[in-house]
């Protein structure tokens, strides 16, 4: 039995980056589908986890230099760059995640564009708040990166990333990446971050993955 999987994300995230490129091998030899669902973590943070922005405070710097140090020590690990944190963290990421929506009808185009963004951002440090950075990487990948651009700031693009991050509240998302995993009796099993892939493998196998 095929097993489905939604993959909630947003490109600003840096442990979403390690989990982005990690889930396909974590997954490797069973039996599954999966669903890239572009969402927007700042609204879930604003709604049901604003501890996050408390956590970024001055007093709480210590704690967070340790956590980038484990985040790069992670990124070697699965061989991705992570030249992180840049002068453009934190990123709004708004625009990118509106394209990364104009493209969902279009999974393997989505998983193209999100891994070269994925790159340019923690890879190259490059700002994709910027509309014309993230029209150059659609560029680089053959696709029409103005068009895009222009089709990124319909309203049915801003009304999906706005729908997307809804429901990825209302399923219990409290950050990025969240992964929702579709049993056979009509349950679904959430995991969050990077650390969770054995987890989410474990959960795929006993699915019938």
């Amino acid at each position: 039995m095929t097993v489905q999987i939604d993959f909630f994300f947003d490109l600003s995230s840096p442990w979403t980056r390690l989990a982005y490129r990690n889930v396909r091998p974590a997954l490797s030899g069973l039996d599954y589908a999966i669903t890239w669902r572009p969402f927007l973590v700042g609204g879930v943070f604003n709604a049901v986890n604003q501890a996050v922005y408390e956590s970024r405070k001055p007093e709480n710097a210590a704690r967070l230099k340790r956590s980038f140090d484990w985040l790069k020590e992670w990124a070697e690990l699965a061989d991705v760059r992570m030249n992180f944190p840049s002068e453009y963290h934190p990123l709004k990421s708004i625009a990118p995640m509106r394209m990364c929506c104009a493209l969902e009808d279009d999974q393997e185009t989505l998983e193209r564009f999100a891994a070269a963004a994925f790159e340019a951002y923690f890879g190259d440090q490059r700002n994709l708040d910027d509309v014309a950075v993230c029209a150059a990487v659609a560029d680089q990948i053959g696709l029409d990166g103005a068009a895009l651009a222009e089709r990124a700031v319909e309203q049915p693009n801003k009304d999906r990333l706005r729908a997307n991050t809804e429901e990825a509240i209302e399923r219990g998302a409290f950050g990025s990446p969240t992964i929702f995993v579709k049993d056979g009796a009509g349950g679904e099993h959430m995991y969050f971050g990077n650390d969770q892939l054995p987890l989410l493998r474990q959960r795929v196998e006993n699915c019938g993955g």
